[in-house]
């Protein structure tokens, strides 16, 4: 690790107490790294640091903790938890459940989670097993919605520890098709008639359940808060030596650019959340003027690069790229342009900024989302668009290509709402310097979300919309093609929002939605699943 000084480390107005990384800290870091290169690099030295005897301290970490009970009294949410404790601090777990007394004692399981590093070493089995003694202890019902899928390897982990369907106590068709409520009965109440009380407490559930949701999406949002702020810290820690040089490393650049990307894709999603009002505000963390004004770097310098490049999909499409990306994919991937989403066009506008600026850090946090994420490129004049994912999500892409494939054999011809259904596949699939690049055809179309922002944000936009209610438009033939594609492929309607990208046809270069009017109505020219 870089040399610290003892007592404090020194930022612009600030003087924090410097301590050597804890295990929950250096592991915050290597998260930062991505999947592609957990095991390290000897050319890395601070990286090589941070994963020194890691491994060892993580089982050692598992293997001394315990369970801790927090009364709603004990916490700012009313749940009761238990927590998974080391004996030094970090807290590798916890399960929140709310106690509900009518019509018959029950604890509602609202969710459990173990921190990735310390998954697959038996915390969760452990966890479940201290709480079904506990609903043994207080002669009282459990419940929980079991939302593992059946193609996980731990779908089958409540059936293990003594759970089952809730149809099996109150008969089938009682509940919705899309919960999967399972139910655990203590010895004590084992043999008696059960189904009438049961069936109350599932209404009443059904009832609750939007208020207990808003509830827990808070508390996620807060303790995610506080583990970004505390990560943020870590990197400053880490790198206190690298921030007073005037030109510092790609690696640290890289670093911090991973944090500011996960940070907004966060702020992204929390906005969406049920019941979420932004009391509990990313704006908490601002970055330092240093590190805001440093250069984005998207991709992991060479020294953490250990694998070849990975190449999947249509070879003769490979064999017309040019030879610098067949190469060096990352490195020339990330020089090209940036698709010129009109978000990025009006932001840059605004700014005075051209396309060929180089952005910082900072710049990425006042936008909001990653510009970089999406590279334009022209292969014998036909238009592309390369989009970089996490190596981890590969399966995920796989599995919707899938479905992709589905939707083009089985849905040819089908309109949506009037509207044109397409499909734009993946072509290829390269893997470089722990980043995944997808290629496909560039479209006449944006994303139906970003679609929506724009016609509530630009003047012109938004009186057309005022006009005719575009955004309805787009909304529900959105939501009328996962409808079809659910119905059609026997899919589940989350799976398919989940799994697939819905993009609305739109004008690229006047920034206006592509429409068709006629006898029958206005429509959306066509839509596309990616």
């Amino acid at each position: 690790m870089v040399e610290t000084s003892p007592d404090y480390f020194s930022m612009p107005g600030s003087a924090i107490k410097q301590k050597p990384l804890g295990l929950n800290e250096r592991l915050g870091l290597i998260g930062l790294i991505d999947d592609g290169m957990r095991l390290g690099s000897s050319r890395a030295p601070l990286i090589a640091d941070l994963f020194n005897d890691l491994w060892d301290l993580v089982n050692k970490t598992v293997s001394g903790s315990k369970i801790d009970w927090l009364k709603p009294e004990d916490t700012q949410n009313g749940f009761q938890i238990f927590e998974i404790n080391a004996d030094t601090g970090e807290n590798l777990g916890r399960l929140n459940m709310l106690y509900l007394k009518k019509p018959i004692p029950c604890y509602y399981l609202v969710y459990v989670e173990v921190a990735a590093p310390f998954r697959r070493k038996g915390l969760g089995d452990r966890i479940l097993e201290y709480f079904r003694d506990f609903l043994a202890e207080k002669s009282a019902v459990g419940i929980l919605d079991n939302i593992i899928p059946e193609e996980d390897p731990t779908y089958s982990i409540y059936f293990k520890q003594g759970w089952e369907p809730v149809e099996a106590l109150i008969g089938s068709g009682v509940i919705d098709r899309d919960n999967d409520f399972m139910i655990y009965v203590p010895p004590r109440l084992q043999g008696k008639e059960l189904r009438a009380p049961i069936l109350k407490m599932m209404y009443h559930l059904k009832r609750k359940r939007a208020a207990i949701d808003m509830r827990d999406n808070e508390v996620m949002v807060q303790r995610t808060i506080a583990e970004f702020k505390d990560l943020y810290m870590a990197l400053l820690t880490y790198f206190e030596t690298e921030i007073q040089k005037e030109n510092p490393a790609p690696l640290m650049r890289f670093m911090f650019t991973r944090f500011v990307t996960k940070l907004i894709s966060f702020r992204r999603r929390i906005g969406m959340l049920l019941g979420y009002t932004g009391g509990d505000s990313l704006e908490q963390i601002v970055l330092d003027p240093k590190i805001a004004a440093l250069p984005m770097k998207t991709y992991p310098p060479s020294e953490l690069a250990s694998k070849d490049p990975y190449v999947a999909g249509d070879k003769e499409l490979w064999s017309r790229l040019p030879d610098a990306l067949k190469k060096h994919p990352a490195r020339f991937i990330e020089s090209l342009p940036n698709y010129r989403r009109p978000s990025l066009v009006s932001w840059l506008k605004d700014r005075g900024f051209s396309f060929s600026d180089r952005l910082t850090i900072g710049d990425l946090m006042d936008l909001g989302f990653d510009p970089t994420r999406l590279k334009e490129i022209t292969i014998h004049n036909e238009a592309f668009i390369f989009e970089r994912i996490q190596v981890r999500k590969r399966a995920e892409l796989e599995k919707r290509k899938e479905i992709l494939k589905r939707v083009k054999s089985e849905m040819l011809d089908v309109r949506a709402r009037s509207a044109h259904l397409k499909v734009n596949l993946p072509l290829l699939v390269i893997q470089d310097r722990a980043n995944t690049y997808v290629l496909r055809r560039k479209i006449g179309g944006i994303h139906w979300e970003e679609a929506l922002e724009q016609l509530h944000s630009i003047p012109s936009l938004k009186a057309m919309n005022a006009s005719i209610k575009i955004d309805r438009m787009i909304f529900s033939t959105v939501r009328r093609v996962n409808e079809m594609i659910s119905d059609q492929l026997g899919l589940r309607e989350e799976t398919v929002a989940d799994l697939l990208t819905c993009f609305v046809s739109w004008n690229l270069k006047s920034n206006q939605p592509k429409l068709v009017i006629d006898f029958t109505g206005t429509y959306l020219e066509s839509v596309w699943m990616a």
